[in-house]
């Protein structure tokens, strides 16, 4: 009798090794995943686009990452402070548990062992990330010229959006209090940005709309709240914890149909979605 409750004892305690080590990001652990909304997304809406900055370091599953993201299915994603690593969990998340198949391009700027874990000889990729239903093209990364007091920069590659191809960018200015730095950085990305008659830029921009370094974006694109404008008339949504507004998708030779900011609790940053008429 003893030797039997042993042996379950052990049985149980071998169960919870398993589980800390699978942990609460494992594909298979429906145990683990978050159930969606009942009025999540069930397929990829074409002709949504979607930016977030999913924070970093931040102590997240990528499961509940994948989660939010399948709650509104877009049919592209720019994520910043992201890890190459994260990034492909995430994606097998979306397959494996919401059946929602993107591809991904990485644009890495920093190979960082404290952000995204790894060995010293080979430390995690940490920067932005596209992930997209239909395949990509044409990528470009480009790492701007002063990061400011972290390496930043863009990533552009040629996608469908609503059954067309769109140039789409995903940008992390330099942080807060670098405003010249910026300046250059949103320089830099409108010249590339200016070259293509329809293009999405998604990202953190560090900057709130009536900020100086942000004029050469307006001047070539729109954000796609038509009240959200670089002056005081203008009405911004917030997209951050701290009730900025950061994080923009501008629209340039496309037109909005419907955005939504959705406060999160896995990041200090808010999901920012919308769907456009790429006609």
């Amino acid at each position: 009798m003893v030797l039997a409750r042993g042996r379950w004892l052990l049985a149980g305690a071998m169960t919870v090794v398993c589980m800390l080590l699978v942990g609460p990001s494992a594909p298979g652990g429906a145990l683990f995943v978050r159930s969606l909304p009942v009025d999540a997304v069930g397929d990829v809406v074409s002709n949504r686009v979607m930016t977030w900055n999913i924070c970093n370091p931040c102590e997240v599953s990528n499961v509940d990452r994948a989660a939010e993201i399948a709650t509104y299915a877009p049919q592209v994603i720019g994520l910043q402070e992201a890890c190459v690593r994260d990034v492909e969990r995430i994606r097998d998340h979306l397959e494996s548990l919401y059946g929602l198949v993107y591809h991904v391009e990485y644009g890495m700027v920093l190979q960082h062992r404290g952000r995204c874990g790894g060995v010293p000889w080979n430390p995690g990729g940490f920067g932005q990330a596209i992930l997209s239903a239909a395949p990509m093209t044409d990528r470009v990364h480009v790492e701007y010229p002063d990061g400011g007091s972290e390496d930043r920069g863009y990533l552009a590659v040629t996608t469908l959006v609503g059954g067309q191809p769109v140039r789409v960018f995903n940008t992390h200015l330099a942080q807060r209090r670098q405003e010249a730095v910026r300046a250059d950085q949103a320089g830099v990305l409108a010249a590339e940005v200016a070259r293509h008659d329809r293009a999405v830029v998604l990202g953190d921009f560090n900057a709130v709309p009536d900020a100086p370094e942000l004029a050469p974006m307006w001047a070539l694109a729109a954000d796609t709240d038509p009240q959200c404008r670089p002056s005081p008339a203008g009405s911004c949504e917030p997209t951050t914890d701290w009730q900025s507004k950061f994080d923009y998708v501008f629209l340039r030779g496309l037109t909005p149909l419907e955005h939504r900011v959705r406060p999160t609790q896995y990041s200090d940053h808010h999901l920012l979605h919308t769907d456009v008429d790429p006609a």
